[in-house]
C-alpha cells in the first residue's frame, strides 16, 4: 500500500491553523493516541490548531512540525531498517539519507513526526516528543517493530 507524504498547508480558514491529514486507526489505537498529553511548545515554538480538527494530529510553529498518531506501519520499515534510539523511544527516518518525517515505532501505536528542516537537527524535536509517547503509548513486545 502506497502511503502519500505528509504535507502540510496553510489552511484557507485564515486562523492559523494547519492541515495536518487525520489517520484512520482501529479502536484500540484510536484511545491509545486521545491519550497522549503533547507539550505546549516543542523546539520554542507554540502549538497550533489543526485542519480539520483532531485528537490524532497536533502541530508546532511556523513552518510547522507536525505530528499523526495512529499512522500505519511505514511501507518502507524492514526488520533491518536503521533506527535511532532516542531516550527508549526507536524512530524510522524517511527519506533515510535525508530524514525530514520520523514515525516512533516498535509501540502499539505508530507516531509519526515531519520536522520542516528549519527545525534541524530534527533529534532535539523528537527528544521534546519522547517522554509523552513512551509515558502513553506502551512498547510492542520485544524484536517487534
Amino acid at each position: 500500500m502506497l502511503l502519500a507524504p505528509l504535507m502540510l498547508l496553510p489552511a484557507a480558514c485564515g486562523d492559523g491553523a494547519v492541515e495536518v491529514p487525520v489517520p484512520h486507526p482501529d479502536a484500540a489505537t484510536q484511545r491509545l493516541c486521545e491519550g497522549l498529553r503533547l507539550p505546549a511548545k516543542v523546539h520554542g515554538r507554540s502549538l497550533r490548531d489543526t485542519t480539520p480538527d483532531s485528537q490524532l494530529t497536533a502541530a508546532w510553529g511556523s513552518p510547522a512540525i507536525a505530528l499523526r498518531c495512529g499512522v500505519p506501519v511505514p511501507a518502507s520499515l524492514r526488520q533491518t531498517s536503521q533506527l535511532v534510539d532516542i531516550n527508549g523511544i526507536s524512530w524510522f527516518g524517511e527519506p533515510v539519507d535525508r530524514p525530514v518525517t520520523w514515525t516512533a515505532v516498535g509501540r502499539q501505536a505508530y507516531v509519526e513526526v515531519t520536522v520542516p528542516a528549519k527545525y534541524r537537527p530534527a533529534g532535539d524535536v523528537l527528544i521534546e516528543l519522547t517522554p509523552a509517547i513512551k509515558s502513553t503509548i506502551p512498547a510492542k513486545p520485544e524484536g517487534q517493530i
